[in-house]
């Protein structure tokens, strides 16, 4: 699971989404596009940034809901947690295995 955390945040794309995650949870990939364009500068197509969010939902950084006809992608930080917990703070997990 953690090569799958560090394989989605290799890429800068992926890393910039979820820099929008964090300024706004809960956005839809429209949303996300459009941020993308206005932030960063990125004109990436819809398809392109759905790939992105699916690598990133596979490790389980993004978690997606729909409600109606919209699919809302909200960010996950617990993978991230584990990763700085096993490094910067090794004796937290030794009490949370």
């Amino acid at each position: 699971m953690t090569e799958d955390v560090f394989k989605a945040l290799a890429d800068p794309t992926r890393r910039r989404i979820l820099d929008e995650l964090v300024e706004r949870d809960g956005q839809t990939l429209f949303e996300i596009c459009a941020r993308l364009i206005t932030n960063h500068g990125l004109g990436l197509s819809r398809q392109a940034i759905s790939q992105h969010l699916a690598v990133l939902e596979a490790a389980d950084l993004v978690h997606s809901r729909r409600e109606g006809r919209y699919k809302f992608h909200d960010l996950n930080t617990e993978p991230l947690e584990c990763i700085v917990t096993r490094w910067l703070r090794p004796d937290a997990r030794e009490s949370n295995p």
